[in-house]
């Protein structure tokens, strides 16, 4: 599910608006933190959890280049293309 960065919390979970409206608390994976910054605005992809629907696991982000191009070919949703 795509989603967009909103707001940083600190100790690797991050607000995210997801492509169903609906706002979650996501956690940066341990890998993640090591190889690549998760800043607020950034293009992401999340894995909401099964048992609790209000927080997610981010899987992939995407760099400003890469959400232009998704953005230019309309592969995003209309509820969070803001590329």
């Amino acid at each position: 599910m795509f989603a967009i960065a909103d707001q940083l919390l600190g100790g690797s979970r991050i607000h995210v608006v997801c492509e169903d409206k609906k706002s979650r608390m996501a956690r940066i994976p341990g890998k993640m933190k090591r190889r690549a910054r998760v800043r607020a605005g950034d293009l992401l992809i999340i894995r909401p959890w099964d048992i609790q629907d209000e927080k997610a696991d981010i899987v992939f982000r995407y760099s400003r280049t890469q959400a232009g191009s998704l953005s230019r070919r309309k592969m995003l949703p209309e509820e969070i293309n803001v590329f």
